[in-house]
């Protein structure tokens, strides 16, 4: 390590805890954070600047300007840009002394076990169930810890998973809801400072683990609400059958049903060609009149009242902010008999 490495750390090596052998084993180390949102942000931020040597940025999407509230690494001219692009751009700029290897991809049954395995520490910064229950199989099987963190509105809930034969997320939660019944923020909104505060103490359990320091949260999920600064502290179990999985498997199977989704590049062409389809929008009316694509506007709450407006022998493709409405929409319209139905991927989000 050189001297100004060792300048830049020295709050760190001054510590009896950490010292220079310390400092070193977070400058071998390398994570992978999933997820460079609200809780990404904080998360790459204070492990950059911490000084962990290898960092991986997992993430396909672009900043849109109402990420910009609460994910406080990107700014106004990043707008439009991967996500991965503009952070590592930024966390460069901070820690120059530090590798980063952006993806921009989304994570897969058929992708996981190719990246996981380089790195040493898992950070779940996802914001949907499909992706929290493919990394922690992910990491059960490659024995990989995995640091977990979550938002709801003004909540937020922290724990780390297979720790050193410690509980897994399935231990937890076993049965994973069907993809579309958790809204994500887009659709109910969170406060600003929420992820910022639930990303830092992921942050922190990371270095604990990577420093081999204090006691990690494993076995215990912990719960902060914002709007009474109140922890509170729950204890789980392990369940053997959650710890020995054999292989990875896809969230639509393991929901048992399957929705279409269409690209928002699939959608372009589909439209560029003329292709006879009928777009709808499921948000409120005040989204639409913000922003849309055109089509009809039903909102979901009132979609089965007005499912005389749509033809069922031409294609319908449903989509809202980001994803999880016009999912419920298209699960719903497949219900009744509809053949042929897609939701815009990622919403307008990516669009």
């Amino acid at each position: 390590m050189t001297s100004a490495e060792q300048n830049r750390y020295a709050r760190h090596i001054m510590l009896p805890e950490i010292g220079l052998a310390g400092q070193q084993r977070l400058a071998g180390a390398a994570v992978l954070v999933v997820g460079c949102g609200g809780l990404g942000c904080p998360v790459l931020q204070y492990l950059t600047a911490a000084g962990v040597g290898t960092i991986g940025l997992l993430d396909a999407d672009t900043v849109d300007e109402t990420n910009l509230q609460r994910q406080v690494l990107y700014s106004t001219a990043d707008v439009g840009q991967l996500k991965v692009e503009a952070a590592q751009a930024k966390l460069a700029a901070l820690n120059p002394y530090v590798t980063f290897r952006p993806l921009a991809q989304h994570l897969t049954a058929a992708n996981a076990l190719t990246i996981l395995p380089d790195y040493d520490v898992v950070v779940d910064c996802s914001d949907n169930f499909a992706t929290r229950y493919l990394v922690n199989d992910a990491c059960v099987l490659l024995g990989k810890p995995l640091v977990f963190g979550a938002i709801f509105k003004f909540e937020g809930q922290l724990s780390v998973f297979n720790y050193q034969g410690g509980p897994t997320y399935r231990c937890l939660y076993p049965e994973p809801p069907e993809p579309d019944e958790m809204p994500s923020c887009s659709d109910i909104g969170v406060l600003g400072v929420l992820p910022g505060i639930v990303g830092m103490l992921q942050a922190n359990e990371t270095l604990k683990i990577l420093l081999q320091l204090g006691e990690v949260l494993q076995g215990k999920l912990l719960v902060f609400n914002s709007l009474t600064m109140s922890f509170q502290s729950f204890s789980f179990q392990a369940v053997e059958a959650n710890q020995h999985l054999t292989k990875l498997v896809d969230y639509e199977e393991l929901c048992g049903f399957a929705i279409q989704e269409i690209t928002a590049a699939g959608l372009k062409l589909k439209l560029k060609t003329g292709e006879a389809l009928q777009l709808v929008d499921v948000r409120e009316p005040h989204e639409h009149a913000q922003r849309n694509l055109g089509g009809q506007l039903l909102p979901l709450g009132h979609l089965t009242e007005h499912l005389d407006k749509l033809q069922p022998t031409i294609p319908v493709v449903v989509y809202c902010q980001s994803g999880g409405r016009s999912r419920k929409a298209a699960r719903l319209l497949q219900d009744r008999g509809f053949p042929v139905v897609y939701s815009l991927q990622n919403g307008l989000a990516d669009f």
